[in-house]
């Protein structure tokens, strides 16, 4: 009967008793494993018990705590309703005095009105905040306990080996939905009651140590799962001759052959590494309210970091075997970018998505982190190597040394211009002016944190520069060319000699070196240290040339004025060619951003902020300035040979006093000096327009001019000869040859030559007319169309007209 009574007991077990005993004793041997068994339960029992004496103990301080609050709250609405009562009372006094009572009630109302009223309704607004904040309290109590618990679960399931990740799964998103719940509580009552600081600040103590917890937990399952799905994917299948082709057809992407509970389980912890990144970007956002929260703000995607890290990891293998080729390690992480960037859109940016993590592109993350991955080998393994080896003194290996840094620098820039293409063709567009994500994505960043590493770079590229300039600069035959089709500003042409293309086609090389660095404050320092120092360079070479031809021939031979005039071209032409640089963008961020820290860092090392600062020509400001003063200078020096040319041969015609004083208009003709004088000054000028460029030879013109009509008016009205009617009509027919030899460049001549030209007008007037000088003076002369002779200048050349015989 006993063992009936027993069997009928068992059949009452639950169906989880009955299936744990089924499971754990299937024959007879499991007999022998039951005090094992038992051990394990009684120790999972002590655990529960231990977590049931905690959460006991939790309960009874929120009790307390709930209580205490209670009590207080109690007390406060005893209080309000006793000032109730007396409010009621002195209500009801109020409606006896208006019925005939006296003026004591009276009183007690305004009392009651004016002071007590007041003060009872701060009480009452005093309570309701007590009571908010307690509501709120508790609120969070809650749910940083559930937090805490779900943690606590996910941690004891870790400890136990508990094989149901599902089951962590879940509870982990219980933590994740718990934490966003606390965290929109946390950014409502910052924005509505920003004074409660401790309660918010006690909240996210406790939950930063929960996030303490749950992070870790959460790549280190996701780590187990990308192992488990065979990642990292082998790199051992690399051949350089193939690697620039395109994909390689036997590569298998793990991300794509996951299939089943295993693609189902990676999704989950995604999406939970994903929610987890995004809560915290929201509470940084909150906690950095008011401040540069951009700069914190931006992170890279974890999950991606995840799926890089294992792979950098395994390719130091190779890579520390290529030190000496450099071209193999660009190869391997262009290649391993390329195979694996589209499972980035395919698979994983849907997730991203579904996370809700705005401002993430998976395709621009896994080729940031692996470009990252790649700067960060470069800078600890490969640069300190290139450095050290060009600080040895043995010049043949300095030389080596320098060869291969500028190699290392080409390939470098090569790779970042196709990582470039594969972010554009995606159609993600990277946004101008967001300089840490073009940084993020350049292998050429290595330089941003080492300024001293750029101007190591800048020194090589200036010296491998000026070495190839050289012997261009000292070729004669490149300075007797001219430039063939280059013509800038519409039709313009400089007329400039060979080397000066060759010079702006290096300087644009250089240029073009600098534009993959991602700050604008490293694009002008390395332009000032390697660019700058060209056209510098190219000056020098300028002046040098013009002082030796003024040395040896003071500029009177043609050979010498030639080489003059080539050097004002090639200044003229790289004068407009930067011109024309400033007014790119490239440029014009440098010379645009003098007020903010990008230019404060370029003034700690150089004068390019105070350049920049102006509204000139940015960095360019300077040397321009220099070809400018330059090329004035040197056209100056031009126009005063050819002056003092054309003055000694008008010496004898100057010095010829009695052709002024012919009387008669038969002996009437060209003065034979004047002509010969016009001769000189014409063949000058004909060499200077067939070799000088159209806008100082204009200049040039015009200077001479000027200088010729002052030397004619000084040297023939002013000097105190007499003039007759021959003299008169022989310096006229003088000025006629002189106005048609500058007729040739210009319309007007006569205009150019303004005090002879009035000079001849007043010859030619009538004696009456210049009676009249006598009278009107200045008035006069403006009434006669003699705008720029003065009246003293106008009464001496009248008072040597002579009109008798």
């Amino acid at each position: 009967m006993g063992s009936i009574d027993h069997l009928h007991q068992f059949w009452d077990f639950s169906p989880a008793l009955l299936s744990f005993l089924g499971e754990n004793f299937r024959t007879k041997d499991d007999l022998l494993k039951a005090s094992d068994l038992v051990l394990e339960l009684d120790k999972q029992c002590l655990d529960l018990d231990h977590n049931l004496t905690d959460l006991n103990q939790k309960l009874k301080a929120s009790i307390v705590a709930y209580a205490s609050q209670s009590e207080r709250i109690g007390g406060l609405f005893n209080e309000i309703k006793a000032k109730l009562n007396d409010l009621r009372s002195s209500t009801c006094v109020s409606g006896l005095f208006l019925d005939g009572s006296d003026g004591e009630n009276l009183g007690r109302a305004e009392q009651i009105l004016v002071k007590e009223l007041p003060s009872l309704a701060k009480e009452v607004a005093r309570v309701e905040t007590v009571r908010i904040y307690a509501e709120t309290a508790l609120k969070l109590d809650t749910l940083v306990g559930d937090i805490e618990d779900a943690v606590s679960s996910t941690m004891t399931g870790h400890l136990r080996k508990i094989h149901s990740l599902e089951n962590l799964e879940e509870t982990r998103l219980m933590a994740i939905k718990s934490l966003k719940l606390a965290e929109d509580v946390l950014t409502s009552v910052t924005k509505a009651r920003p004074q409660w600081t401790h309660l918010v600040s006690a909240v996210d103590n406790r939950v930063d140590r929960a996030l303490a917890i749950l992070r870790p937990q959460a790549i280190a399952d996701y780590r187990a799962l990308l192992a488990s799905l065979g990642w990292p994917p082998p790199l051992s299948n690399l051949n350089y001759s193939n690697a620039n082709a395109g994909k390689s057809p036997d590569i298998l992407n793990p991300l794509f052959t996951m299939q089943g509970d295993l693609k189902k389980q990676y999704c989950k912890n995604f999406l939970a590494l994903c929610s987890l990144q995004e809560l915290q970007r929201q509470r940084k956002s909150r906690q950095l309210e008011g401040h540069n929260r951009e700069v914190a703000l931006r992170q890279p995607l974890w999950v991606i970091e995840e799926l890089v890290t294992p792979i950098s990891l395994a390719s130091q293998h190779h890579l520390l075997k290529w030190v000496e080729k450099p071209e193999f390690i660009f190869a391997l992480a262009y290649k391993v970018i390329r195979d694996y960037v589209d499972s980035m859109d395919e698979l994983l940016q849907p997730l991203v998505d579904k996370a809700r993590l705005v401002g993430y592109s998976c395709r621009e993350e896994w080729i940031s982190a692996m470009v990252t991955s790649l700067t960060t080998f470069l800078e600890k393994e490969i640069f300190p190597i290139y450095v050290g080896r060009l600080e040895d003194n043995v010049s043949d290996l300095s030389s080596h040394a320098r060869l291969s840094w500028l190699h290392l620098v080409d390939l470098m820039i090569a790779f970042d211009k196709r990582v470039h293409s594969l972010v554009t063709h995606s159609g993600v567009l990277l946004p101008n002016g967001e300089y840490d994500n073009l940084q993020r994505i350049s292998s050429m960043s290595v330089f941003c944190d080492r300024p001293d590493w750029l101007e190591l770079w800048a020194e090589i590229e200036l010296g491998d520069m000026l070495d190839k300039l050289k012997p261009e600069m000292e070729d004669e035959r490149r300075w007797t060319m001219k430039v063939q089709g280059e013509v800038l500003r519409g039709s313009e042409d400089y007329k400039s000699p060979a080397v000066t293309v060759v010079v702006i086609r290096h300087l644009s090389a250089m240029v073009d070196r600098c534009r993959p660095l991602a700050r604008i404050s490293l694009r002008a320092r390395f332009i000032q240290l390697a660019g700058l120092p060209i056209i510098h360079e190219f000056f020098d070479v300028l002046l040098r040339r013009c002082q030796e031809a003024d040395a040896l021939t003071a500029l009177v031979d043609d050979d010498a004025l030639i080489k003059v005039i080539h050097s004002i071209n090639a200044a003229r032409y790289c004068e407009s060619v930067l011109k024309e640089w400033c007014e790119d963008v490239f440029f014009l961020e440098m010379a645009l951003n003098h007020g903010d820290q990008v230019i404060e860092e370029v003034d700690s090392a150089s004068s390019v902020a105070g350049t920049a600062e102006g509204p000139g020509n940015g960095i360019f400001e300077e040397v321009i300035k220099k070809l400018e003063e330059f090329i004035s200078e040197w056209v100056e020096k031009i126009s005063i040979v050819v002056l003092r040319g054309f003055d000694v041969q008008l010496r004898d015609y100057v010095k010829n006093r009695k052709q002024w004083q012919e009387k008669g208009e038969e002996s009437w003709s060209v003065s034979k000096s004047f002509v010969g004088a016009m001769d000189y000054l014409q063949g000058k000028i004909s060499k200077l327009q067939e070799g000088l460029n159209e806008i100082d030879f204009i200049g040039i013109w015009r200077s001479l001019a000027a200088g010729v009509d002052r030397l004619v008016f000084i040297g023939v009205l002013m000097s105190n000869v007499k003039f007759y009617n021959g003299g008169v009509e022989r310096f006229g027919s003088d000025l006629e040859v002189l106005f048609g030899v500058f007729g040739a460049w210009c319309l007007r001549p006569e205009s150019f030559f303004p005090k002879i030209n009035d000079g001849l007008k007043l010859l030619r007037m009538g004696a009456k007319q210049l009676e009249e000088l006598e009278v009107g003076k200045g008035r006069w002369l403006k009434e006669s169309g003699l705008r720029h002779l003065s009246v003293t200048e106008a009464e001496k050349i009248a008072k040597n007209r002579v009109f008798t015989g």
